[in-house]
């Protein structure tokens, strides 16, 4: 690995893009968010279920048990596991739709073009409300487990069956925990707007890309419900969310920025986690300085203000 600037990394050419650790630094850009609102919130919904791992998919592994982590044999089918994740698909999704119709709030669904086929009905309803559709890939499979053609191929059998599902093609993308160091390249190829595949902003940027600009949607772990899985109990994950909008909203004072929460079905979607859920909701609309925002939205809003540096070039 070389270094060939202030904070910058660029390893060989094999290892994948160059990092950036720089960043905006201490000029962030301002942006304007619609209605005069200081911070964007972007729920980031997960459908994931039924594209999960399984011995009953032909996988090499079991999903583990999202709530009671258990050893389980891979070349049994891990029936418990499948109904824990089948409560997301059943019951859960409808929940956390219905607290969002209720409040007025609209999301970016991370969905796997897989678990929108098993569960056509979800995927109406994503659309039918007014929610962003952003693929999470076929299944849920880490993107570095394949080659690059592989993957390209798996991107665009994506697309297809998101098309055949919903009538929608997904603008975003979000790679199941991260990227391969060939998946914003092929992503940009086949024309997506932007993806989500890093977790080190407060505001969208660009990347060069092939020697053209490709805009980022930061996302985050922090906030996630997933930490409600053995690791938080649910009122410190309420009390990190609230801490983490009073203080990006005091920082947006000057500069406007975005707070994303990934939120999954089978966990947000039990009844004692999404009144959590209301509770935050709540307090963030009783400032009256919060945009609830799907993710395209806020490409689109700060792609306006901030076009890139070159024009994209064509995808054929």
């Amino acid at each position: 690995m070389t270094d060939e600037g202030e904070g910058g990394y660029w390893p060989p050419p094999e290892h994948g893009p160059a990092r950036d650790l720089v960043g905006y630094g201490a000029e962030p850009p301002v942006v304007s968010w619609p209605n005069g609102a200081r911070l964007a919130v972007s729920f980031c919904l997960n459908v994931e279920e039924g594209s999960e791992r399984s011995f009953a998919f032909g996988d090499a592994a079991n999903e583990p048990n999202p709530d009671y982590p258990k050893p389980f044999p891979a070349d049994v089918r891990d029936l418990t596991t499948e109904s824990l994740f089948e409560y997301g698909s059943r019951v859960g999704v409808h929940r956390v739709l219905e607290l969002f119709e209720d409040l007025g709030v609209t999301c970016t669904a991370f969905a796997c073009a897989v678990a929108l086929a098993a569960n056509p009905s979800v995927g109406r309803r994503l659309v039918d409300a007014g929610h962003e559709v952003c693929s999470h890939g076929l299944r849920w499979t880490e993107p570095w487990t394949l080659g690059r053609e592989a993957e390209r191929d798996a991107i665009r059998d994506a697309v297809r069956l998101f098309e055949d599902t919903v009538g929608v093609r997904p603008r975003g993308w979000y790679s199941r925990y991260g990227p391969s160091i060939h998946t914003r390249e092929l992503l940009h190829a086949e024309g997506f707007a932007y993806d989500s595949d890093a977790y080190n902003d407060d505001l969208p940027y660009y990347v060069e890309v092939a020697g053209d600009h490709h805009l980022v949607v930061p996302y985050t772990m922090l906030y996630n419900d997933a930490q409600m899985a053995g690791r938080v109990g649910g009122e410190e994950w309420l009390a990190s969310l609230v801490r983490g909008f009073d203080q990006l909203l005091a920082e947006s004072a000057t500069t406007p920025k975005l707070l994303s929460i990934g939120l999954h079905p089978r966990f947000s979607g039990q009844a004692a986690r999404t009144s959590l859920l209301r509770e935050f909701i709540e307090h963030a609309q009783s400032t009256g300085q919060a945009w609830f925002a799907r993710r395209d939205e806020i490409a689109d809003v700060f792609t306006a203000q901030h076009p890139p540096p070159g024009p994209r070039t064509p995808t054929t």
